[in-house]
């Protein structure tokens, strides 16, 4: 049997325990190791007395894994990240931040849930999990939409929407890792979240302005703030700008030159800076402990599957996988747009049944190589040459449509991470309840992927300034 022909039958294996309900980082795991041991083991014509000897060689290959792919330095972001999010909750942070949000844009249409929709933006820029962000606006957010009026069911899918905005807009783990998947420039990556993530944003308060227009006493405004009162409202939200301008000075020099420090060190320094804020304000002891505990959890949880995902993709290195995907791919006759597109919709589909991060993983060593040889590996550079869509920006390009569709994945049922989330914070809330609050976001969603698409300079004009 071919290495490739194992590789389709392992890989068909692997998708089978994962719709089984096995966790990603396993299910990988184990079918990386188990193609490994059935390829070096044909290589030796299924000999019996050769087994131990195939058995002892896919452990030593899948065994260098993770050390040497984990201990990259890039991928130390993604703990000072999470932290950041963490200690911007338990300093009070968040709660500053939407009500300054709610004091600026709640006398809208709507104005309450598009206030959550800018705040969790706003949180998103210092959080690098969609998970943190959606638990911590499920407690902030719900109870004063469902004060005033809001349906619990719509005012729980405001708050696992707008939590996905955490995995675009920078500091992102799932960028960084895409970066890393991919070797592309990290900074220029996290540059190139910012613009689409404001973007999907609007995109999102538009939805509810235009909902609350057609639908009687939907989302009543809230008015009564005088312009003092929204003034005083910024200062203690400052700090979350200050953090978010510290990592981009860090990853892009404005003043010309090289950059003043590696994404790695910005975000290090800006996780310092919370900690003084949060210790300014008085955070104890036990709040630095749950903080520090759920970045550690959730930080492990995420390198799990980056482990287990990376030993089923050195199986599929040596049964050439990619390789096969990618001559297939460039072999269609169809306009590399429309590939795309196919591609696009395949993720929507499979973010029904896997998490986002294990998704991405496990996709991202078949795919990414395909659609960067469409067009004679230009990839899709006829939609818009101005920004030299071949190469690295097409990377970037890929990268930030993929990481949308990830948000997506977020909130599909019956795996969307975000509605769970949601629905355990809130003990009036069942998952089903959620899922039904997040269904108009779908449309917002499909429209935003549409322009992203269509339109690559939304994407590409900040990191093109780099």
């Amino acid at each position: 049997m071919e290495p490739i022909d194992i590789g389709l039958i392992v890989s068909g294996g692997m998708l089978v325990l994962v719709l089984l309900g096995m966790r990603v980082a396993f299910a990988a795991a184990m079918a990386g190791m188990t193609g490994l041991i059935w390829i070096f083991w044909a290589k030796k014509g299924y000999d019996p007395e050769q087994f131990m000897w195939a058995l002892t060689v896919s452990v030593k290959t899948a065994g260098q894994v993770p050390h040497s792919k984990v201990a990259s330095q890039a991928l130390s972001l993604i703990p000072t990240f999470i932290l950041i999010g963490y200690l911007a909750y338990y300093a009070g942070l968040t709660q500053a931040l939407f009500e300054a949000a709610k004091r600026w844009f709640a006398w809208v249409p709507g104005g309450l849930a598009v206030s959550t929709v800018f705040a969790t933006a706003g949180f998103a820029a210092v959080s690098g999990a969609s998970v943190a962000t959606s638990a911590v606006f499920a407690r902030i957010a719900i109870p004063e939409m469902l004060d005033i009026g809001y349906d619990k069911r719509f005012a729980a899918g405001v708050v696992a929407a707008a939590g996905t905005l955490a995995s675009l807009i920078p500091p992102s783990a799932i960028l960084v890792i895409y970066a890393i998947i991919v070797e592309q420039d990290v900074g220029k990556l996290l540059l190139a979240g910012f613009v689409p993530g404001a973007f999907s944003a609007i995109v999102y308060a538009s939805l509810i302005i235009g909902m609350a227009m057609t639908f009687k006493n939907f989302g009543p405004p809230v008015r009564g703030f005088t312009w003092r009162q929204r003034f005083e409202s910024l200062p203690p939200a400052l700090p979350i700008v200050f953090v978010v301008l510290t990592i981009i000075l860090f990853v892009y020099n404005p003043f010309g030159g090289d950059a003043w420090g590696t994404p790695t060190e910005g975000g290090a320094i800006g996780a310092f800076v919370v900690f003084l804020v949060a210790m300014y304000r008085g955070m104890r002891w036990h709040q630095l402990k749950d903080a520090l505990l759920e970045t550690a959890k959730l930080s492990v949880m995420i390198f799990t599957i980056i482990w287990g995902v990376l030993i089923y993709v050195r199986f599929l290195g040596f049964a050439d996988l990619p390789g096969a995907f990618s001559d297939w791919i460039t072999s269609l006759s169809m306009a590399p747009m429309l590939i795309l597109i196919c591609i696009l919709l395949a993720y929507a589909v499979l973010g029904m049944f896997m998490d986002a991060i294990g998704m991405l993983l496990l996709t991202l060593p078949v795919v990414y190589p395909a659609v960067m040889a469409l067009n004679g590996g230009e990839a899709v550079a006829a939609v818009d040459s101005t920004f030299g869509m071949s190469g690295p920006m097409c990377a970037i390009w890929f990268g930030i449509l993929v990481v949308k569709m990830a948000e997506f994945c977020l909130i599909t049922p019956p795996i969307g991470l975000n509605c769970f989330v949601v629905a355990g914070v809130r003990d009036d809330l069942s998952v089903q309840d959620v899922f039904k609050g997040v269904t108009p976001f779908f449309i917002a969603d499909a429209i935003t992927i549409a322009l992203l698409v269509a339109f690559p300079w939304i994407v590409l004009w900040l990191p093109s300034q780099v």
